[in-house]
């Protein structure tokens, strides 16, 4: 599908009604979600089984079924998010059916491999904290070290969104793990005010997708 048409079928999903401040759910806006499941599509990476790590309400989730791949599993910890991504599979109506899963993404009941095929390809996509709130620091490493354990015994690609600035951090993660970053660009971010801490009526912040093959 192309990308103008993923984005308006995403246009129809809504956000969080209440957003937890602690988890920093902020919704992957529609034109993001579409840009970047479309690069993984021109990669080749959506011919297998999609995982969405911290899905929210499932935006990133439900483009990747927009694109038709094998198998789309979803991830998220807070109950309303996921009724949330329920309802906004059935506006979006993809091709693909998701599967919500209610499980802490960095606490994976998935990691040795029966749910998702251990000798199968898996590409993985998540839009996870970037770690801005107090006790909640290095939320998207966690998020790595969640992708470095799927990634034993299968080959995994990876598309996660972070923080600007974090190129170095990312390329030394995938190092560590004997994984490489083969792709990186920037996006912005746009944050609607929802949270009392705010002061903006929106801002936008500048945020990196990294591509990481495991």
């Amino acid at each position: 599908m192309q990308k103008r048409a993923v984005e308006r079928r995403l246009a129809a999903a809504e956000g969080f009604t209440d957003p937890d401040r602690e988890l920093e759910q902020y919704v992957t806006p529609a034109d993001i979600a579409a840009h970047l499941l479309h690069v993984a599509a021109l990669r080749g990476d959506l011919d297998t089984t999609v995982l969405d790590l911290g899905t929210g309400t499932g935006r990133l989730a439900l483009a990747a079924a927009l694109h038709g791949p094998v198998r789309v599993v979803a991830v998220e910890r807070d109950l309303g998010a996921l009724r949330a991504a329920r309802a906004n599979e059935r506006r979006v109506d993809p091709p693909v059916g998701v599967e919500w899963l209610r499980a802490d993404a960095t606490r994976l009941p998935l990691t040795s491999g029966e749910s998702l095929g251990a000798d199968g390809s898996l590409t993985v996509v998540a839009n996870p904290p970037f770690g801005a709130q107090d006790g909640n620091a290095h939320a998207d490493r966690q998020f790595l070290e969640s992708v470095a354990a799927l990634a034993a015994g299968r080959s995994v690609v990876s598309y996660t969104v972070h923080n600007n600035g974090s190129r170095g951090f990312v390329e030394s993660f995938a190092a560590d793990a004997n994984a490489t970053v083969t792709d990186a660009f920037a996006v912005t971010f746009p944050l609607p005010r929802q949270f009392d801490h705010q002061t903006d009526a929106s801002r936008e912040i500048q945020t990196q997708v990294f591509r990481i093959e495991w």
